[in-house]
């Protein structure tokens, strides 16, 4: 049984019901991830602790939505990574966007080097939203 008959079978509706409030969410979150991050950054570079109060956990809790939020519409829609190269296009450019993350926040000490990390991870979003528009991985070829 393929998904969407599943889903139909489950609970009597069509898939694509569920698929719009999904999108939004994962749209709100890809808007508010960025945000959460330079936050965390900013407050790094002052020599603070970047998780401190809401942003020791709301950052995770958000790209983990947003995460689940892109698995599920992909379910919906009957697409996967290695079907879908824009897909694996935008997973690869997840996990770089976490490791310069990681650097930026934690791992360099001078602010000029976190100044670089968090301009490259902010190149990234910018790719992984391209990608999400255009559903094309060579956004940036002519």
């Amino acid at each position: 049984m393929i998904a969407g008959a599943r889903w139909r079978h489950m609970n009597g509706r069509s898939p694509m019901t569920a698929y719009l409030p999904i999108l939004l969410l994962h749209i709100l979150c890809a808007l508010v991830t960025p945000w959460l991050f330079t936050a965390r950054v900013v407050r790094a570079a002052r020599g603070q602790d970047p998780a401190v109060g809401l942003l020791r956990w709301l950052p995770h809790t958000v790209d983990t939505v947003l995460f689940g939020a892109g698995v599920t519409m992909a379910v919906l829609l009957g697409v996967s990574p290695s079907g879908a190269s824009w897909l694996g296009a935008k997973l690869v450019a997840l996990l770089l966007y976490i490791l310069i993350g990681h650097v930026a926040v934690r791992r360099v000490r001078s602010n000029r080097s976190r100044l670089v990390a968090w301009l490259s991870a902010m190149l990234v979003i910018g790719y992984i939203y391209s990608v999400a528009i255009t559903k094309n991985p060579w956004v940036f070829s002519s």
